[in-house]
């Protein structure tokens, strides 16, 4: 919030499957998932239907993912990644984008933004 009240643009992208990441930056309110979204409506999906607006102008996502200790969460994160590409989310001057990810790497898919060169800088907050 700060960064964006200092006049950054920020993109926060939810990789828990709770999906809960953004949620205080929309005022309380839950966001549905980018894989919800595609399970519901299909791959025709428009940018608008899983980015939303929050406190500030920061620009939120959630990517949603398998129930915990079900499933691979990298999944999740790799299809939305990929969607939110193709949609053009990354097109705008953004400043900063924040993946908040589980703390435990399951599986190769939390590493997927830094294999593929998408991140010029990476800090892992404990």
């Amino acid at each position: 919030a700060a960064l964006a009240e200092m006049g950054k643009k920020v993109l926060i992208v939810g990789c828990d499957p709770k999906a809960d990441s953004t949620r205080l930056i929309l005022n309380g309110l839950a966001q549905k998932t980018v894989l919800d979204t595609l399970r519901e409506e299909g791959e025709d999906i428009d940018l608008d239907s899983i980015l939303k607006e929050g406190y500030g102008g920061i620009k939120c996502v959630e990517s949603g993912g398998p129930e915990p200790g079900v499933g691979c969460a990298g999944r999740g994160i790799i299809t939305s990644i990929n969607m939110l590409e193709q949609l053009g989310a990354y097109e705008d001057d953004l400043d900063y984008v924040f993946y908040d990810v589980l703390g435990d790497v399951v599986c190769g898919g939390f590493a997927m933004p830094i294999r593929e060169g998408k991140a010029e800088e990476i800090y892992i907050v404990a």
